[in-house]
């Protein structure tokens, strides 16, 4: 069963770099733009989260979330550094506190489980940048990049050696956000045809 769960993740990783690398190149050559606070909420959630499934025995199935957390990370430089799209609200701040209040409820609580809770809202919620930008901008984010995603955190879960809320809620949460954002997406482009 190991060998399965090991064949998943590896598969997981693989789609990682899949989704990230021409997403990579699309931000270098200007193709796309990604929302720099969107990003920089989704690496702080994703590493943290990373290390909260680590705790809660995740084992193998959390090792794609520990590559996309430091591929996050770097795309989240990548959008400053190419000053993509840098609009920042006071929302967006509040998006970035949240992130990054789960440190200390985690230590405070000793229990992971509420600062993947904590985390899954965030990083759900730092989708709410690019949504707004994507909403009046369709051909500014990579549809194919998403549903990579959503494919690959299916595998995730799929890969988890131990089934825990800590554990399944932030892939699931992805699942369920880059579809959405695919067909919002999607369905924009439609619109503008």
């Amino acid at each position: 069963m190991i060998l399965y769960k090991e064949g998943l993740s590896a598969i997981a990783i693989v789609l990682t770099f899949v989704a990230f690398v021409p997403y990579i190149r699309a931000i270098l050559s200007n193709q796309i733009k990604p929302h720099v606070f969107s990003w920089v909420i989704w690496s702080i959630s994703t590493l943290v989260v990373f290390f909260a499934q680590v705790e809660d025995g995740a084992g193998v199935g959390a090792w794609s979330t520990g590559v996309s957390g430091s591929v996050t990370v770097f795309i989240a430089c990548l959008a400053y550094w190419k000053r993509a799209d840098i609009g920042i609200t006071k929302l967006d701040w509040l998006f970035l506190t949240a992130a990054l209040v789960s440190l200390p409820v985690w230590y405070f609580t000793s229990d992971p489980l509420w600062a993947v809770v904590i985390l899954t809202m965030v990083d759900v919620l730092g989708f709410g940048p690019t949504i707004r930008k994507a909403y009046s901008f369709p051909y500014s984010e990579s549809l194919i990049f998403f549903m990579i995603f959503a494919l690959r955190d299916s595998l995730v879960i799929a890969a988890l050696e131990n089934y825990s809320l800590t554990t399944v809620l932030f892939p699931a949460s992805i699942v369920i956000s880059c579809t959405t954002l695919s067909m919002m997406v999607i369905y924009r482009r439609k619109q503008l045809i």
